[in-house]
This record gives C-alpha cells, sequence and structure tokens, in this order.
C-alpha cells in the first residue's frame, strides 16, 4: 500500500526565484522506516515541512493511503512531527504533555489516562510522568517528544534530526529505542538525519538527496555497494571512500592521473583504452583479501580500538585508504604488500554515474 506519494511536486519560498523542488516524487509503503539524508542545504527538511503540511506547495499531490492531503492544514493530517529541540511544554508535567494532543482532539479523560500510560511503558517513561522537563536529561525528553507523537497513533511519524541534541552515548541508545519502537508499532516513520551512521543503523531503505533532488532510494547494504553515482558512494562510507581519477589501460587496468596502476574489475575488463573513468576503493576492500597485491609506504596510523586506520602511499604518490583488526606488527613508515579486491571496486564514468 502507498502511505506517500509526492508526484512532480513543487515547493518554491517567497523572496526566492528558483524552486527547493521541482519534479520530485517519492513513494513510502506503509509500515516502511526511511531516512533522508544528505548535506545542509540539500531540501531534507523542507520536504518534510511539506509532508507535515508547514509549507505549502506549488503543484503536485501528497497522498496518505491514496487521499490527497495538500489542501489540508498541518492539524487535519494524521501526521506526527518530533522536532530538533522536541517542543515540550515546560508547564506542563510529562504525563500533560503526552495528553496534550489526546485533550485536543476530544478524547474522554479516562481514555486518556490508559494511552498515556500505555505509551510512557512503551518509551520507558513510565516514572517520570510527574515531572517537568527542566528536570530530564536529554535523553528523556526524546522519549517524551516521542511518546507525545505517537500517543494519537499517527499514520505517519516524522522526526527531523532528533538525535542531534544528544551526547554520543545517548545518541547509540536511543538509535535503537527509535528503531524499536518503529518495529513494535507497526508505524510509518520517516527520518531526517546527516549521521550516515543513523542512517545505515535505524531503517529499512534511505533516500540520499542533494540540491532539492532525490539521487537514489535503496537498502542501505545496496546503496553503500552499488550507489548510483559518485556523490552518493562519497557520501556513504566511515571512514570514506578513495576517488582516484584516470583512465581505462584497454587491457583490464586502471591508470591513475599520475602513473599509478590498477586492475579494474572484470566487469569492466574490455572497457576501451583511454575511457575516464574514477575508480572508488573503500577501505575495507584494500589489506584484507584480493586477488592483487598493491606495494606502498604506510603513511598514516590512527588506531581505533579494535581496529586500526591505514594510509598508504603508492611510489606514484597514490594513496590508498585500509582498516583492519587491530594490529601491530606493521607501523608508519613501513614498506608492505598488500592484497586489494579488484571485484569490490567501485567504477564511474566522466559524468559521475556508476559504470
Amino acid at each position: 500500500m502507498i502511505l506517500f506519494a509526492a508526484e512532480k511536486a513543487g515547493l518554491q519560498f517567497p523572496g526566492r526565484c528558483e524552486p527547493v523542488f521541482s519534479d520530485l516524487s517519492l513513494t513510502i509503503r506503509k509500515g516502511d522506516n526511511l531516512r533522508l539524508t544528505g548535506p545542509s542545504g540539500s531540501g531534507k527538511t523542507s520536504l518534510m515541512r511539506m509532508i507535515a503540511g508547514l509549507e505549502d506547495i506549488d503543484s503536485g499531490d501528497i497522498l496518505v493511503d491514496g487521499t490527497p492531503v495538500q489542501n489540508l492544514r498541518a492539524a487535519e493530517r494524521d501526521i506526527a512531527f518530533v522536532f530538533q529541540n522536541y517542543a515540550l511544554y515546560p508547564h506542563l508535567t510529562v504525563a500533560e504533555n503526552i495528553a496534550f494532543p489526546l485533550e485536543v482532539r476530544g478524547d474522554d479523560k479516562a481514555e486518556i489516562e490508559r494511552e498515556v500510560r500505555a505509551i510512557a511503558e512503551l518509551t520507558h517513561i513510565e516514572e517520570l510522568l510527574a515531572r517537568r522537563p527542566a528536570q530530564l536529561s536529554g535523553g528523556q525528553q526524546q522519549r517524551v517528544a516521542l511518546a507525545r507523537a505517537l500517543v494519537r497513533k499517527p499514520d505517519v511519524l516524522l522526526l527531523d534530526e532528533p538525535l542531534a541534541n544528544l551526547d554520543a552515548k545517548l545518541r547509540l541508545e536511543m538509535r535503537s529505542e527509535i528503531r524499536r519502537i518503529q518495529l513494535e508499532t507497526g508505524i510509518t516513520a520517516i527520518l531526517v538525519t546527516h549521521d550516515q551512521v543513523e542512517a545505515m543503523s535505524m531503517c529499512d531503505r534511505i533516500a540520499i538527496m542533494n540540491k532539492g533532488e532525490i539521487l537514489q532510494i535503496a537498502t542501505p547494504t545496496d546503496m553503500y555497494r552499488a550507489p548510483v553515482n559518485k556523490f552518493v558512494a562519497g557520501f556513504l562510507g566511515n571512514p570514506p571512500i578513495v576517488m582516484l581519477e584516470g583512465k581505462s589501460s584497454g587491457d583490464g587496468r586502471f591508470i591513475v592521473n599520475g602513473g599509478a596502476g590498477l586492475p579494474l574489475p572484470s566487469r569492466l575488463a574490455n572497457t576501451p583504452g583511454n575511457t575516464p573513468l574514477s575508480l572508488g576503493v573503500r577501505p575495507e576492500h584494500f589489506g584484507a583479501v584480493g586477488a592483487s597485491q598493491v606495494a606502498g609506504t604506510i603513511t598514516f596510523v590512527e588506531p581505533q580500538g579494535r581496529e586500526t586506520l591505514f594510509d598508504v602511499t603508492l611510489e606514484d604518490g597514490v594513496v590508498l585508504r585500509s582498516i583492519q583488526p587491530a594490529r601491530e606488527d606493521v607501523a608508519l613508515g613501513h614498506m608492505v604488500a598488500w592484497p586489494l579486491d579488484a571485484e569490490k571496486l567501485l567504477a564511474f564514468d566522466a559524468s559521475g554515474q556508476a559504470v
């Protein structure tokens, strides 16, 4: 069942000549957990506000369960929005904050109390109901904001950078909690995040945006392994992919600008010579397994606990990055010859599209 679709939607803010979105189309399945990610200014939050009814669209339709909602006010759409700053009412208790949307809707008082208790248990804040927001930690405030959004049982839950104000430990905990709650309730969720770890770990699918355009929608694994272009390949991955510019040799190899040669994936073995290419090498594909050996000098070492990150400079100055299980048998300045898994390398044509 299609839950949301914006067909050829356009959005333009007053005072701006160019549209924020043009000819945008997105379909989200009911019960899906979609992450919108991309650089600052790519249009993630604007798209969320458009779905929520906080911004008008100039053309197109927004459909929820097949019903157009673009002409409904935000309060009339069955869509809940959790903001980055939580937007809790400081003068109300946790219980009153959670109950507020049900009271506005005119629900029975006894039913409101039951629903507040139930959602508090689901979000693990039942012992906080008598407190006010100022008495809560950031993680607790996030749970309250989430409970207030979920208690009305909306069709869609929108979360705009909900973990941005939390420290690293709380972010990790809340990533798991939000995913747990989404799976337990079966609600359709759309989350905006800059954090690619959040995008990769919390969702069914990822939509990567740039300059008001959705570049690719796929599962995290599929997008990581098969990005549609250089931008997506460079955006996903930590440590980031190494992107080399050069051309094919005509005999199954890639010649980096500067002279170094690397093997091409077998699918590109017949690429004509002098064809411009970009070759993407992820750190996990160099130094572990592979049929080719690449030699160079270790010029950077960064221990990361269970893993160690290395930069290896080849004889022509090309730098490859390798991440491996923690090891102390090699150090800065050592010469190494490590395997390269050429079949896992990513290649892009002169326009930046995957080949």
